[in-house]
């Protein structure tokens, strides 16, 4: 039986690093620990939050409810084709971790999201995605418990719904399912991706004459590295928000005022702008508003300079939402899940 802690402070488990209590904390190690946790009065009566890595959601108040963070691990290979391979991680393996391992045994497919904070288990909900790769390029199945009747569930690809940074899980079966792994598709040859951003410039810098999987690796963290603060040494959980889409006929207006204007063509005939860029363009990066700041070399992340809270930093979001509305007619939409 999971140990059940009560009025527990979820600090340390959130890369934001804001205080906030739940009423009941559990953490998961087995299956088995699941289904004696779903027989107890905590869980029955209480609503419901699922943590793994803590890494891409915002506490802005106390989360009256049982908290259940996956810890579940485990690594194993599925089946082996002659270029292909299926392999198979607990959803409470870190992410990057799991990326390492994978490259380690020449698996290709996953190291351009090299670096991602989280836990396996989040990477189908969100979609995971960064330099020309998203989770659903790899994705087999994963395996899922309902949380209300304990029945095991796969769900293949198509069950999915992958969006942009979106899924099943994000919507309509949101806390419904307690995702329990997920098995990837990976491939024996080394195809890389290195057109999208500045991953060829950065295998230049590093002297690579002919880049191997490990090598992209290496590029996609100096890359984040020089982007992106460490959560350890300042709270913020990467992109706070999606860039958006929008229509062929605003994307033609909006470029006619602004030349510079950075998007990318979608195969629907949209444009997907990016939100960094217009955040820069308002002049709100580096922005700090009660200890909460737009990140002064990457302004789609939202920083804890010391010790905000979540509205604080909610408020932050807020103002930047309205600010880059104001000025070009765009409504930026959060990436980060809001608790509270």
């Amino acid at each position: 039986m999971p140990q059940i802690l009560k009025q527990y402070n979820l600090k340390h488990l959130n890369t934001f690093g804001i205080e906030a209590y739940c009423d009941n904390y559990a953490e998961i190690h087995s299956f088995e620990e699941f289904k004696q946790l779903m027989a107890t009065k905590e869980y029955t009566t209480s609503k419901k939050l699922i943590l793994g890595g803590g890494s891409n959601l915002l506490f802005v108040s106390d989360f009256k409810g049982l908290v259940i963070r996956n810890c579940l691990k485990g690594i194993s290979l599925v089946k082996a084709y002659d270029d292909e391979i299926l392999v198979k991680a607990a959803a409470g393996e870190n992410w990057h971790g799991f990326v390492m391992w994978c490259i380690q045994q020449g698996y290709a497919g996953l190291e351009n999201l090299s670096l991602i904070p989280g836990c396996v288990g989040a990477s189908p909900m969100q979609n995971i995605g960064a330099y020309g790769v998203e989770i659903k390029d790899v994705f087999e199945e994963l395996e899922a418990c309902h949380m209300s009747t304990g029945e095991l569930r796969v769900f293949s690809k198509n069950e999915c719904h992958f969006g942009y940074r979106e899924s099943v899980f994000k919507r309509e079966f949101k806390e419904v399912y307690f995702i329990t792994s997920v098995t990837f598709r990976l491939s024996k040859l080394e195809k890389l991706n290195t057109s999208y951003g500045a991953i060829s410039l950065e295998l230049e810098k590093m002297g690579v004459k002919k880049a191997g999987i490990k090598d992209v690796s290496e590029a996609v963290i100096h890359i984040r590295q020089s982007k992106l603060p460490d959560p350890k040494q300042m709270g913020n959980a990467g992109s706070f928000f999606k860039n958006p889409e929008v229509s062929a006929e605003q994307y033609a207006a909006l470029k006619a005022r602004y030349p510079e204007l950075v998007a990318y063509a979608l195969e629907n005939g949209n444009f997907k702008l990016a939100a960094g860029w217009l955040i820069e363009q308002c002049g709100l990066k580096g922005l700090e508003m009660n200890g909460a700041a737009v990140h002064d070399k990457q302004a789609l992340v939202l920083v804890n300079k010391g010790k905000c809270s979540g509205k604080d930093i909610y408020e932050l979001s807020e103002h930047v939402l309205n600010v880059v509305n104001d000025v070009f007619g765009v409504r930026l939409e959060r990436e980060v899940n809001i608790i509270g």
